[in-house]
């Protein structure tokens, strides 16, 4: 389990791959309710590559804010792969950003659903020019603990499309 340290951590690497790849990130979050902006944002000069953070919460929110397809989130439902993608390059167009990072889940204790139960996250990660990258992953855990495993995973992912 990430600690709060872990997750400083993977920060602070961050804060200097950005930079030196000339990448700045935006957020698009849900279940974690500004958690991946806050932890990018701890780090002192983050400004220089960190443009901004979206947390749509609703599904109204996910419309207006990122341009979400009414007929995604009524067919797919706000956690699903499609909803993370439409967020991430909604994210995308709505800011200066080069990399978009998309987090939607149930972090419980309610909200499970059929075939989603709690601890669904799904998660994408989109690069400018680039393509995009999907998963869906099942935490387990209280609402804090599935929050803050979706938080390290979406971190991670950064990592990975900066190499």
């Amino acid at each position: 389990m990430a600690t709060d340290n872990d997750l400083k951590k993977i920060a602070e690497m961050l804060s200097k791959q950005a930079p030196a790849v000339g990448a700045s990130i935006v957020t698009a979050e849900s279940c974690t309710g500004g958690w991946l902006a806050k932890i990018l944002t701890d780090i002192p000069g983050s400004s220089a590559w960190f443009d901004r953070g979206f947390v749509t919460y609703t599904n109204e929110s996910k419309q207006e804010m990122l341009g979400v397809a009414a007929t995604t989130l009524d067919i797919q439902g706000a956690v699903s792969k499609q909803t993370v993608h439409e967020m991430a390059l909604g994210a995308l167009n709505k800011s200066k950003a080069s990399i978009a990072v998309a987090i939607s889940g149930i972090a419980g204790p309610g909200g499970a659903m059929p075939g989603k139960p709690v601890g669904t996250v799904c998660f994408a990660w989109a690069q400018r020019g680039a393509g995009l990258r999907l998963s869906c992953k099942q935490f387990s855990g209280n609402r804090d603990q599935i929050r803050r495993q979706a938080v390290a995973f979406a971190l991670n992912g950064i990592c990975d499309l900066l190499g």
